[in-house]
């Protein structure tokens, strides 16, 4: 796997830092990382981005690169539309994300927001770059409730597509988790279909650099250079 595509059920589930951990852990691994921001939206331009905060995060040998910036934190095709700004095709995308790889062992590209989000006015999306690339898709999915439904939605898109789910990580994992959260580790598995490869901590994001790197590779399953294991986390937190 040189490329992989992170989408997420929605905004605000935890992307950016589930970014950061897998190229944390990736680089822990010996691996070169770098990570594309096809369209950054709601920040401006003298702010770091997404991107930017992998970098902080995950360590300095880390590659940022970011496509495009729109200052309202709107979907990329609607941000873009209301800027006046050129909107990124998934053809640029994977053409971005195929010269990267040439330089990289593992390419991250995080999305915007969820998978079918537009980004251009032709409403093409992550998945059509996904595509373009042949690279699996990563889903961060929130823990409580309400995260059924769109988890297996967003599994139904990949499959409907013929794109490939990698796994479902959770995104932000409360301390004190209540019963939809506990409950939701062995059904996410079940509804979606797809294994679940992790869970990062709530609040991981602020954590000093150094504790983030040391500590990612502990929520992250095998398969995203990790060594967490969904077995032994269901029996941690039991329904």
């Amino acid at each position: 796997m040189s490329v992989l595509v992170v989408s997420g059920t929605g905004t605000e589930v935890g992307k950016t830092v589930v970014t950061s951990a897998i190229a944390a852990a990736a680089v822990a691994a010996g691996r070169s990382v770098a990570v594309l921001k096809p369209a950054q939206t709601g920040v401006g331009p003298q702010e770091p981005g997404d991107a930017a905060e992998a970098v902080r995060l995950a360590g300095p040998s880390v590659t940022a690169v970011e496509l495009a910036r729109y200052p309202e934190p709107l979907a990329p095709d609607t941000a873009a539309r209301r800027a006046g700004l050129p909107t990124v095709s998934p053809e640029r995308i994977a053409e971005a994300a195929r010269r990267l790889s040439r330089s990289h062992d593992l390419v991250l590209v995080e999305g915007a927001g969820g998978l079918l989000v537009r980004f251009d006015e032709a409403g093409h999306t992550l998945a059509d770059a996904a595509r373009l690339l042949d690279a699996p898709v990563l889903v961060v999915a929130a823990a409580g409730l309400g995260t059924l439904n769109s988890t297996t939605l967003t599994a139904e898109a990949l499959r409907a597509r013929e794109l490939t789910g990698l796994g479902v990580v959770v995104g932000s994992w409360p301390a004190t988790p209540d019963l939809a959260a506990r409950c939701n580790l062995a059904d996410l598995p079940a509804s979606s279909a797809l294994p679940l490869l992790g869970a990062v901590p709530e609040g991981s994001g602020g954590l000093a650099p150094e504790e983030f790197r040391a500590s990612a590779p502990g929520w992250l399953s095998p398969a995203l250079s990790g060594t967490w294991s969904a077995a032994s986390f269901l029996t941690a937190w039991p329904a």
